[in-house]
This record gives structure tokens, sequence and C-alpha cells, in this order.
């Protein structure tokens, strides 16, 4: 029989759950919170058009570099422990560049918000996986955590976007104190403390490897945008990242103890519900980005209109995520879900590119916001179940009913 110490944690899965989600919607809302409040920045701080890109890429390249490492340091410091740290950490970066008198300092406390982002997201990943294991209530936890990674962008604008408006930009910075500050102290409360058993090597050989690459193919997209794809520069890290990638790879046939297992991402279902992520993840942002930037400079929208003008795809991406995946998910399989989902977002797309300076909000935004959001909560809920479910040691991903 087990004793209630053993229960408590699984009766406080929801809460669990809830400081998961609350971790997991800082880093999301990030990135468009920060978009929101650059030309404030800009204007206070006094850089100019070129540097501007940096307060964004600075983060992108050091997550986008770190993230395997920071996967697997919470296996070698367990996953409690690691939320932890990224929380705190995250938060420190963050008042950092608040309080940043001028461009180096923001870009310096952008990427250690990258650093600690790279360590927090996939401990908030695992310890989801291990908190709910079976059943519609996994479909149902994955749906909450996938509306809160497909909804963070159009969140972040909100918040960003009043902010903004009626209070400063630096509090764009200073409010994922806040998130990290609520999620502490509920981790602390509610996650246990699994001791490390088997501490697994570290691939030293893999890390370096993985991180410069993944570093060379961020940097390389980064600089197109400024520089052009012609630009040797760009090509040269670009040729530099796919290599050492390469490389990793083959370094991960051959170790021991690899720093990611290529079963894990050779099985076509986990590997096609990693593609349908990156693809939506990329779409999402775009979509963000480019609508963000045409209600306000074309339709003339304010920030913090321009946020509300987001919310219907936040509550289709809420309603999508939170109903379709748990009721259909363990009748018909992933598959289906996913199609489903991604056709519903290209169309959306689609539906975009008949947007014309005269173009109406109702007439010509809010059907294709509608669209993309059911698509992306149904997709994205499903692809993040598929992908996590059963991975150990040997353990393929079932495509059918679970």
């Amino acid at each position: 029989m087990n004793s209630p110490a053993d229960a408590s944690p699984d009766r406080r899965r929801w809460l669990i759950l809830a400081v998961i989600g609350i971790a997991q919607l800082m880093v999301i809302l990030d990135n468009s919170i920060v978009n929101i409040a650059l030309p404030s920045a800009q204007a206070d701080l006094g850089f100019d058009d070129a540097q501007r890109q940096w307060v964004v890429t600075a983060y992108a390249l050091a997550f986008g570099s770190l993230l395997l490492l920071g996967g697997r340091l919470s296996d070698l410091v367990g996953r409690k422990r690691a939320f932890l740290v990224g929380l705190v950490g995250f938060a420190a970066a963050s008042v950092l560049g608040g309080l940043a008198p001028g461009f180096e300092l923001l870009v310096a406390a952008r990427a250690l918000q990258g650093v600690f982002g790279a360590l927090l997201a996939p401990a908030a990943l695992s310890l989801l996986t291990t908190t709910f294991t079976e059943g519609r209530e996994r479909a149902r936890a994955f749906g909450v955590f996938a509306a809160l990674a497909g909804s963070g962008a159009a969140i972040g604008l909100l918040l960003g976007g009043a902010l903004t408006q009626y209070v400063d930009w630096r509090w764009c910075m200073y409010v994922n104190a806040v998130f990290a500050a609520v999620a502490f102290v509920g981790a602390s409360l509610l996650l246990p403390a699994h001791p490390v058993e088997h501490r697994p090597r570290l691939d030293v050989v893999g890390t370096v490897l993985a991180s410069a690459g993944l570093f060379g193919v961020v940097y390389g997209f980064a600089g197109a945008e400024t520089d052009g794809w012609s630009s040797p520069l760009v090509s040269a890290f670009l040729a530099a990242g796919l290599v050492l990638l390469v490389a990793f790879v083959g370094v991960q046939r051959r170790v021991r103890a690899p720093l990611l297992p290529l079963r894990v991402v050779t099985d076509r279902f986990r590997g096609g519900s990693f593609l349908t992520i990156l693809v939506l993840t990329t779409g999402m942002f775009a979509v963000t980005l480019f609508l963000a930037y045409t209600l306000q400079q074309v339709f003339g929208f304010s920030p913090l209109v321009t946020g509300v003008a987001f919310l219907p795809m936040v509550a289709s991406i809420v309603t999508a995520a939170n109903t379709v995946p748990s009721y259909l998910l363990p009748r018909t399989g992933p598959k289906p879900l996913v199609v489903l989902g991604m056709l519903l977002g290209a169309g959306g797309l689609f539906w975009f590119s008949f947007l014309t300076p005269t173009s109406g909000y109702a007439s010509h935004v809010l059907g294709p916001l509608v669209m993309i959001g059911l698509g992306t909560g149904t997709a994205m809920s499903t692809s993040i179940n598929t992908a996590t479910y059963g991975v150990d040691p040997g353990t393929p991903v079932s495509p059918r009913r679970r």
C-alpha cells in the first residue's frame, strides 16, 4: 500500500502542471514580448536598426546551441534542480536586461536568458512526461502544455503591448521575474525530489559538435536577415554548422552514452512529430511577427490593440489543444490529427496571402487567425504527446491507441 507521501505527488499532479505551464509560458512569450518592446527600447538606449536584430538573435543563438546540453544536464543533476536553477537564472537575466543602461548589456542579458532557457525548457518537458504517463489524462495535460506553446507568442504580444503602452518597455523584461517567482515557489513545494541514481556520462565531443553546429546554423540564418543569402559569411556559417552536425550524428552512432540517442529521432512517428513541431513553431512565430508589424504599421493599431487582435487565435489554440487530442487521439492515433491540424494551418496561411492594405480585420484577419489556431492546437498537442511517449531504452512510439 502506498504511503501518503507516495500518493501526494499524484494527487497534486494538476498543480504541478500549472507550475510547469507557467515556466513554459514565460519562455515562449519572452521573444514576442521583446519584439513589441524593441522600438521603445531602441529609442531609449539609442542603438541603430542594424544592432536591433541582435537583441533577438543573442537569445536564439544561446538557446538553440545549448538546448541539447541543457537536456543532458537535467539528467546529470536532476530534473527538479535543473528546473529551479533555470528559473532563477532566467529571472536574474531578465532583471539585468530591464536595468540595462545600454545596448551591450541588454544583448548580454538576452544571451543569458537563452542559456538558462535552454536548461529550463527540457527540464519542464521531462517533468511533464514523468508526471502524466497514461491515457486521456496524459493527452489532456499535453493539450494544456501545447496550448501554452502555441499561444505563448500571441499572449506575449498582448502583454508586451500593454506594458509598453502603459508602463515602460523595461517591464517587458521585469515581468519574467514575476512568472519565475511564482513557478519557483510552486516547484519547490510540489515537485518531488527524485535522486539521480544513474548519472550518464557527458558526451563531451558530441556536446561540442552539437553546440557549435547549432550555433553555426542559427548564426547563419540570423546573418542572412541583414547580409543576404549571397553573403560569404552567411554561407560559411551555414556550411560549417551543417558539417559539424553531420559529424555529431556520426559520433552519436559510436559513443556508449550519446548526447542524443539516434533511436529517439529515427523512429518514424517520433521523428515526424519533431518535424511537425518545428514547422508549427516556425510558422507561428512568422505569423505573429508579420501580422504584428502589419497591424501596427499598415492598419494603424496600437501595441495593445494589436495584442487584443490575436486573442481569437489564442482562444482557438486553447480550445483545440484541450479537446480534440484528449478525445480523439486514443481512438484514431496521431496521424489523422496531425494531418488535419496542418491542413487547417496551411489554409489559414493561404487565406492571409489575400491580405492587402485595404483589407479589414473582420474580413481578412479574424478567419485565418481562427483557422491557424485550431490547426496549431490540434497538431501541436498531438505531436508533443507522441514525441514524448515511451522514451525508454528501446521503446518505439505506438502510433495507435495508447
